[in-house]
């Protein structure tokens, strides 16, 4: 796990099947946020070679789809086990790259191969149905319909920096699966592990021009791929101001989207406390917060909130600070403007007279976990997602403004509750406007074959790898009609 960037690589895109240099001679400087230096170079890819990696992907993928699904889980079962082969290396690509614990990177790298295996057995047992035309009042019994799923052609993969492997193979695994070629559009942060997962696809020997990975700027590429018109439907992970500028840019082809949180834990009167802080703090600050399911912001009843605050600042006092190859949990954020960003969170509650339990140190881009109580609603921080190591301690009278607090945020990914009554944890989790409610537990992705999703700025559609299937295919439906 030595951090020698000694002799920098650049590394290659993956065009039409091919690892090569783009034509624009340019490439990108990745910056270790920890190491704070550059760990390698990526390409900058033009807007002729994405032109010519869609045209590529829709060549490859007519002949994809005449494959028998069981064929097309065999690449990606090898693709699984070529990841848990190489998952040390691809992990310390991650840990290098953003910053992630090496640990909880290898973990990710085995849970990635274990959702492509999963993905592949959900295909082969999702069956079509047939439909007898006189099932319907009037019908025709000479009528009978057959219902199959169909691949959508060629899907845009626009993956995020925070799971670079794991949420981009959550994406590429069903949509070849289903029939479909892929672009993958790595975060820019991101785009050596992203290659390095590619790199173990390529192994398996997929056909040329099935798939192709896309580097470069955002500026340059981005909008292009998005507006493109050989791209038939996007999957998206990442902030919900992107996500609407794509919903506004796509027209007529499908798009999931998979956008930011408020995540909030509501502690009533009555929970463990306990349970409670166990799972607040590992659903906070895990690293670094840098988590779109992180919980980010505790309702908690005043009878119990001193208690509660008390036994947090306990705990994160005692939190790991450092470095990811130590396996800290709180570790440096992705970059400079990250955390000025969460710091400006933190100078606006405290000048609005939220107390200060513990935190509010920095070191360039390493911010130490940061508790805060007395939060009120006039705080940027009661509504904005830091993406960072800070947790904003929000008192309540009831569960009833609890619930009202949760719900006046734009975001509805997920929430927590905590209490001992079941039936008073129903009855919050039926009227909190979230995609997911975890209750006695942490707000948290997965197991990945659960429906995940978010409403209002938190998404858009359903993922989960049934639901991907799902999604990145279409019913069709042929009719016969006898004699």
């Amino acid at each position: 796990m030595a951090s020698n960037v000694s002799e920098l690589t650049t590394y290659m895109a993956y065009l039409e099947g091919e690892w090569k240099k783009s034509s624009s001679g340019e490439t990108i400087a990745i910056q270790s946020p920890y190491l704070r230096q550059t760990i390698g170079y990526v390409q900058a890819v033009t807007q002729d070679e994405v032109d010519d990696a869609i045209t590529a992907a829709h060549n490859a993928q007519k002949e994809w789809a005449g494959l028998s699904l069981s064929a097309r889980g065999e690449y990606l079962d090898r693709w699984a086990d070529e990841l848990v082969k190489n998952s040390e290396e691809i992990a310390q690509a991650i840990m290098q790259e953003v910053g992630k614990g090496f640990k909880d990177a290898q973990k990710e790298v085995v849970r990635t191969a274990d959702l492509i295996r999963y993905t592949v057995q959900e295909a082969l047992h999702m069956h079509g149905e047939s439909l007898r035309g006189d099932g319907f009042p009037g019908g025709d019994q000479k009528k009978i319909g057959i219902v199959e799923r169909a691949p959508l052609g060629v899907v845009l993969a626009i993956a995020p920096f925070n799971y670079p492997v794991n949420l981009a193979a959550s994406k590429i695994a069903p949509a070849l699966m289903v029939g479909n070629a892929v672009i993958f559009k790595p975060a820019t942060q991101g785009s050596i592990s992203g290659i390095k997962m590619i790199e173990a696809l390529d192994k398996t020997g997929l056909p040329k021009g099935l798939l192709s990975l896309t580097t470069g700027r955002g500026s340059v590429i981005g909008d292009y791929l998005v507006e493109h018109k050989g791209i038939n439907m996007i999957s998206f992970t990442g902030g919900s101001s992107t996500g609407r500028h794509l919903s506004k840019q796509t027209t007529m082809i499908p798009l999931v989207l998979e956008l930011g949180g408020k995540d909030p834990a509501i502690v009533c009167d009555d929970a463990d406390l306990d349970v409670a802080v166990s799972s607040i703090m590992n659903g906070a600050f895990s690293y670094s917060g840098q988590r779109c399911t992180a919980i980010k912001r505790v309702l908690v009843n005043e009878r119990v909130a001193d208690e509660l605050v008390s036994r947090l600042k306990a705990k994160v006092e005692k939190l790991t600070v450092g470095s990811p190859e130590v396996d800290s949990t709180i570790v440096p954020l992705i970059d400079d403007k990250s955390a000025d960003f969460v710091q400006g969170l933190i100078d606006d509650a405290l000048a609005k007279n939220a107390t200060l339990v513990t935190g509010n140190k920095r070191e360039n881009n390493l911010i130490y976990p940061t508790l805060l109580d007395n939060v009120t609603e006039d705080m940027d921080v009661a509504w904005i997602e830091p993406f960072g190591p800070v947790l904003p301690v929000i008192r309540v009278k009831s569960d009833d403004e609890a619930i009202e607090i949760a719900n006046k945020s734009e975001f509805g990914l997920q929430a927590s509750v905590f209490t001992q009554d079941i039936d008073r944890a129903l009855a919050v989790a039926r009227q909190v406007e979230a995609g997911t409610v975890q209750i006695n537990g942490r707000t948290e992705r997965g197991p990945d074959h659960f429906p995940f999703l978010g409403v209002k700025a938190s998404g858009m559609g359903v993922q989960g790898i049934h639901h991907s299937l799902l999604s990145m295919s279409r019913e069709r439906v042929t009719v016969l009609n006898l004699k």
